[in-house]
């Protein structure tokens, strides 16, 4: 357990994808998770989106007493003074908005603030990581894009491939993120981003969450919390203190079923990739035990202030700058 720098500190996860309930809300509270981008969309079109977004809604009124919706940073700062964790929704796709670029505004009203422009594969947008051939961002894409820049809502690029990734880096006018991804520096995978990924997205004014999936990790279902904190700082070294902060992908409460869902193209069709064990680092394996990241950023001699940075201080930074709120 760490010393009181994890309580003091804004505590942001950029990634969350767990079976969501009150158990994992109140873990999110054990943890000290400030705030968290919380998945509504992966592969639902309209309609199931805006399903998962009633169902959250419903959530924010049960749960109250542990959680809060967030539309600003200021949100943040309240959910922190009253001890309750902030959820940002979050999509995975841009499914949830079909063909209508007009949808962007309505989910953006419902409290969406970030949105990965692709998922793994092709859509009417861009490219997915484990497409063979990644033709970029599409006409509608760019359209979309600057659409997104309007409403203030960030460019996940975690799951995209690298020459939309790069385009969408190029065509944003404002600052876009991987919310959580590894380096390939680490570890190849079609998920990791090279060192060059890395460094344009930071030249560009981009930002990277750094994720403990333990699939694209060095040491796969063995790894610690330690090897996590060594990725942490192999990303830093390409894209600076200030430019750095945590998107776990926790997973907390699925199974194998939720697994081969996410791991097949729209979730039914041709395998894209296998995970095998997906095995928490050790020291990280729940959320409620996030207070031994802190722990190990301190044992690896790290300073107050980067600690403070890289747990939430940079990311408030980032959705200010985005959200202009």
């Amino acid at each position: 357990m760490s010393s009181g720098l994890h309580q003091r500190a804004i505590v942001i996860d950029g990634l969350i994808i767990s079976n969501f309930n009150r158990d994992v809300f109140e873990d999110m509270r054990k943890g000290g998770i400030t705030a968290a981008n919380c998945t509504c969309c992966v592969w639902e079109g309209f309609t199931e989106t805006m399903r998962n977004v009633a169902r959250w809604k419903r959530w924010f009124g049960e749960h109250g007493d542990v959680i809060t919706q967030v539309y600003t940073t200021a949100d943040i700062l309240r959910a922190k003074k009253e001890g309750k964790t902030g959820i940002i929704l979050g999509w995975q796709n841009l499914t949830g908005i079909e063909d209508q670029i007009g949808y962007l505004a309505l989910f953006k009203e419902l409290g969406v603030g970030i949105m990965q422009m692709a998922y793994n594969t092709q859509n009417l947008i861009g490219c997915g990581c484990y497409e063979k051939v990644d033709s970029g961002l599409s006409e509608f894409g760019h359209d979309v894009v600057a659409e997104m820049n309007r409403l203030g809502i960030l460019c996940d690029l975690s799951h995209v491939g690298p020459k939309t990734s790069s385009d969408v880096i190029l065509a944003s006018k404002q600052p876009v993120a991987y919310t959580h991804c590894l380096p390939a520096g680490l570890k190849q995978h079609p998920r990791n981003k090279s060192d060059e990924q890395l460094k344009f997205i930071a030249d560009k004014g981009g930002f990277v969450g750094v994720t403990m999936f333990p699939p694209f990790l060095k040491n796969g279902p063995k790894s610690t919390v330690d090897d996590y904190v060594e990725a942490i700082g192999y990303v830093m070294n390409i894209c600076g203190e200030e430019g750095v902060g945590i998107g776990t992908d926790f997973t907390q409460g699925y199974g194998q079923e939720f697994f081969d869902w996410i791991t097949h193209d729209k979730g039914y069709g041709r395998r894209l990739t296998n995970f095998g064990d997906v095995i928490n680092p050790e020291g990280l394996r729940t959320i409620g035990e996030f207070p031994n990241l802190t722990a190990a950023m301190e044992r690896a001699g790290w300073s107050t202030t980067r600690i403070e940075r890289v747990l939430g201080a940079n990311w408030l930074r980032l959705l200010k700058d985005v959200w202009r709120a």
